[in-house]
């Protein structure tokens, strides 16, 4: 009964924060981020892979309906635009208020004998967010009277799942629900990302960006103790192993990283920067840095390194020789090497890298059936034709498919075709200058079907990579703050529009402005074909 007091002081929580918090606009901006970081991290790293182990591969159809399902809605329908919105918001909140009934079961086991109490304490902790998210979304969509109603509401079905007794949460059960579940988790990840509410006036030229990105550090503190209590409170659970081996990646990756940004300071010292008068040197600091081949030598092995450059030197000697543009440059440069290579360099990258851990470890998910070469290059271009990675959040996503024993075609691919091989940067290209592009490509994985095994060269002693992880976190902290959450991962968008606007009620104009606009000629065409593109 304790337990199921503290889960509904939790869930109140939230609205005195909110009221708190929403008294200053660099306040708001906080709240923002918190929720942002923490109900979406919360969504990505401890529910999809719990999706997944019930679902299988059908739950990431289901949860990417609930995500652009809305967006492809209102891009279709603009008149209806808003009742759309509205819908989804209505079924994200569903979810949650579906959630609380399995809150309060969990509950009643954590309380049978030998279960653990932080079982209970993650419960309890992660409606920290859930209340204040829900006050968040609905208070200046409908007001105080429904969003209270809202709280009252997960507060009593808190307490059906407690009452209830095992009958009624078997038929909720995430094997029974589990495809309407991946599509409300959709929605609200939907709702979070496109921010239903927006204070035009207080992002104004990044204007209180520091906040949001002190928002957002709180919510990974937040996230990253929930997941410590829940792997310390369920014993065999696919989505712990998960978060163990995203630990375990990190760990590897950080000093070897850390080496990679330096290697970009010292190349830019020597003066070779993204702002070069070559256009074949532009291209071969797009396609691997040189600093993303660190990554690869080290931890791939020096034949995938070599191989690497083998093919890139070619992809960067024809598209010069075409005289094809590169998408989104690098418009603004430090001049101090350090700044380029441990700022400028970690804001590009940084969400790069983040969304290639968390991608391949919901892919390489033991229920997600992709043992087969020919599916995951297809998969793997279902992932890059959207996006614009950077070279070394493609080096990234080849380790974490190498570590999740993936196929050497599979592993190659973002290695040699992630940064290139996007719609953005096809739109720039001519059908024939296409289809050469391919041609290489396709020639590379065929020749990597004949590389040896990847193997890693360096193995360091446990303190020096917990180390290095602190100090790369470090990094992408201070990235945090200087950008905002949103701003942070608008990198990650296809298109990077300034000025965009909807002219329905909940505006998207929140989104921050890019970092880096576009500035070539072709800037007004991707605006103009993309601007509704939301990942």
């Amino acid at each position: 009964m304790l337990y199921l007091l503290a889960s509904c002081i939790a869930l109140l929580i939230g609205p005195l924060f909110y009221r708190y918090f929403s008294s200053g606009s660099g306040l708001q901006k906080a709240l923002d981020g918190f929720i942002f970081v923490s109900l979406g991290g919360l969504v990505l790293i401890h529910i999809l892979p719990e999706l997944l182990e019930h679902g299988g591969v059908l739950a990431i159809v289901f949860v990417l309906l609930g995500i652009w399902g809305p967006t492809a809605s209102e891009r279709l329908f603009h008149r209806y635009s808003e009742i759309t919105h509205n819908l989804t918001l209505s079924l994200g909140i569903g979810g949650l208020l579906l959630h609380t009934i399995t809150d309060g079961g969990a509950m009643v086991l954590a309380q049978q004998e030998g279960s653990s109490i932080l079982l209970a304490l993650g419960v309890i902790m992660h409606r920290l967010p859930v209340g204040l998210a829900i006050w968040w979304l609905l208070k200046p969509q409908v007001g105080t009277r429904w969003a209270s109603l809202v709280l009252v509401a997960m507060m009593i079905l808190t307490a059906v799942g407690y009452f209830a007794g095992e009958q009624l949460l078997s038929q909720l059960s995430l094997d029974n629900t589990v495809y309407l579940q991946a599509f409300v988790t959709g929605s609200i990840l939907h709702v979070v990302l496109h921010q239903p509410h927006g204070q035009h006036d207080t992002n104004v030229q990044g204007k209180y960006e520091y906040q949001a990105g002190i928002g957002s550090l709180l919510g990974i503190g937040l996230l990253v103790m929930l997941l410590m209590i829940d792997s310390g409170g369920h014993e065999h659970t696919h989505h712990d192993h998960s978060t163990e081996q995203l630990v375990t990646w990190l760990l590897t990756l950080a000093p070897v990283l850390l080496l990679s940004y330096a290697a970009a300071a010292l190349r830019f010292k020597c003066g070779l920067t993204p702002q070069d008068s070559s256009l074949a040197r532009r291209w071969f600091q797009r396609l691997v840095g040189p600093e993303a081949l660190v990554i690869t030598a080290l931890l791939l092995g020096p034949w995938l390194a070599l191989f690497q450059l083998f093919i890139v030197f070619i992809l960067s000697a024809y598209l010069s020789h075409a005289k094809v543009n590169i998408t989104d440059p690098h418009t603004t440069l430090p001049t101090k090497s350090l700044r380029f290579g441990f700022a400028h360099l970690v804001d590009r990258s940084a969400p790069w890298i983040l969304l290639s851990l968390v991608l391949v470890n919901l892919i390489g998910h033991p229920s997600v059936p992709l043992s087969n070469p020919l599916l995951q290059v297809i998969v793997l271009l279902l992932v890059f034709l959207p996006m614009r990675f950077c070279n070394l959040g493609a080096a990234v996503l080849a380790l974490a498919l190498a570590y999740s024993g993936w196929s050497s075609v599979a592993v190659m691919m973002p290695l040699i075709a992630a940064p290139v091989l996007n719609l953005a940067q096809l739109k720039l290209m001519t059908w024939p200058q296409k289809a050469i592009l391919l041609s290489i490509i396709a020639l590379g994985l065929m020749a990597a079907l004949r590389l040896p095994l990847w193997f890693s060269l360096i193995s360091l002693p446990e303190i020096l990579n917990l180390i290095a992880l602190l100090a790369l976190s470090g990094l992408f902290a201070a990235s945090l703050l200087r950008l905002g959450p949103r701003k942070f991962l608008r990198r990650l968008m296809l298109s990077k529009p300034a000025g965009h606007t909807h002219n329905h009620a909940h505006s998207h104009a929140e989104m921050p402005n890019p970092v880096s606009p576009h500035s070539d000629k072709h800037a007004h065409e991707h605006t103009k074909t993309d601007k509704h593109s939301h990942h």
